[in-house]
């Protein structure tokens, strides 16, 4: 019996790689810079998001490991501060501070608002298209996070000194995605060898960025007397 079906999965494997859908894998690892106003490198890096997506029109990858995921409340904060998950995934808020919050996004990709919430309880929302969702507290203006739906597999937040590693890539053409919440998108069309890519040197702009505050769920500014109250 194993013997039979050893031979089935090689005549498998054999069929696959007649069609062309078994890729020799490899890595794409580097570093990514970003440069503040004062001409030093910013000490976010590890807020960044960097993505590939495949420019053959025939493959379809999706992956299931970051079909649920969550973004956690407390000491009023949202963490972590950027959260992935592939489209269509959902997301979970547990309120674990002692005080209630509420969650909302008027992003133009979906908005959602899950209300105002006790402490110890959770509500979740999906992420249906793919691109960066905004996340507040219509309580807490300083409370903010970014949502990341994304539509491949081959995705990582880069660590703490820029560095980034995207893992089991097979060999092809990608869209390179750099995202990171004070600079401008970066996009790159890249080759990816058999062998994979190393010193992958990418770089973003964040000298013109200005903090501006954000609108509370109604599309105002938040008072001041409402505002942290809590």
């Amino acid at each position: 019996m194993q013997r039979k079906l050893r031979c089935v999965a090689l005549c498998i494997l054999a069929s696959l790689i007649i069609r062309g859908e078994v890729r020799a894998q490899g890595s794409v690892s580097g570093r990514l810079t970003i440069m503040d106003r004062v001409d030093a490198v910013a000490r976010d890096v590890g807020s960044a998001i960097i993505q590939l997506e495949s420019l053959d029109p025939l493959r379809r990858e999706r992956s299931d490991a970051l079909a649920a995921t969550e973004i956690n409340m407390r000491g009023r904060e949202f963490l972590p501060h950027v959260q992935i998950v592939r489209v269509g995934g959902k997301v979970t808020f547990p309120n674990s501070d002692p005080f209630s919050h509420n969650v909302f996004s008027n992003s133009a990709l979906g908005t959602f608002d899950l209300g105002l919430y006790r402490s110890r309880v959770s509500r979740s929302s999906t992420f249906d298209r793919p691109g960066t969702y905004a996340i507040y507290c219509n309580i807490h203006a300083r409370m903010v996070s970014f949502v990341v739906a994304v539509n491949t597999p081959y995705v990582t937040k880069v660590k703490s000194d820029g560095r980034f590693v995207l893992s089991g890539v097979p060999a092809g053409s990608y869209r390179l995605r750099v995202w990171h919440e004070r600079a401008a998108e970066l996009l790159r069309t890249i080759d990816v060898p058999a062998g994979g890519l190393v010193d992958v040197a990418l770089a973003l702009d964040a000298r013109s960025y200005v903090e501006k505050p954000h609108l509370n769920k109604f599309g105002v500014p938040y008072t001041a007397t409402r505002a942290d109250r809590y």
